[in-house]
């Protein structure tokens, strides 16, 4: 969804279905990792397996910080969808909080659509 001509300050586009799907399963599997680690099929996923159970039997602790890393990521960029809006003139709060729940779950994913809006000039009277 993009803004009518006559309202750039309602400017929304959503994120691509696939990104949306490819970031839910990589983040659920990364919670997975971190939080249920021995309930993964590690023999069933292959190299991923492998890789994976490496990580959990020798890194715990990284998997744990770059969980919740990658987590404070998103919130940062979330917020500076926020700012981000302001900046380029979308003033709608509805849009603006679309912005930033959808930043928040996606993150750059997101937050490179409203990096690649450019608001129509403004008019000179």
């Amino acid at each position: 969804m993009e803004a009518a001509p006559g309202n750039p300050g309602g400017y929304f586009r959503c994120t691509s279905r696939v990104w949306m799907g490819v970031i839910a399963v990589c983040i659920g599997y990364f919670a997975w990792t971190v939080f249920l680690p021995s309930t993964i099929p590690y023999e069933n996923l292959g190299q991923l397996g492998r890789f994976t159970k490496y990580l959990v039997d020798n890194h715990p602790k990284l998997l744990y910080n770059g969980f919740w890393l990658a987590w404070g990521i998103h919130i940062a960029e979330a917020l500076y969808s926020i700012k981000l809006c302001k900046i380029k003139g979308i003033t709608d709060s509805s849009v603006q909080r679309r912005w930033f729940i959808q930043t928040f779950l996606f993150g750059i994913a997101s937050l490179s659509h409203l990096l690649a809006y450019k608001p129509p000039p403004k008019k000179r009277r």
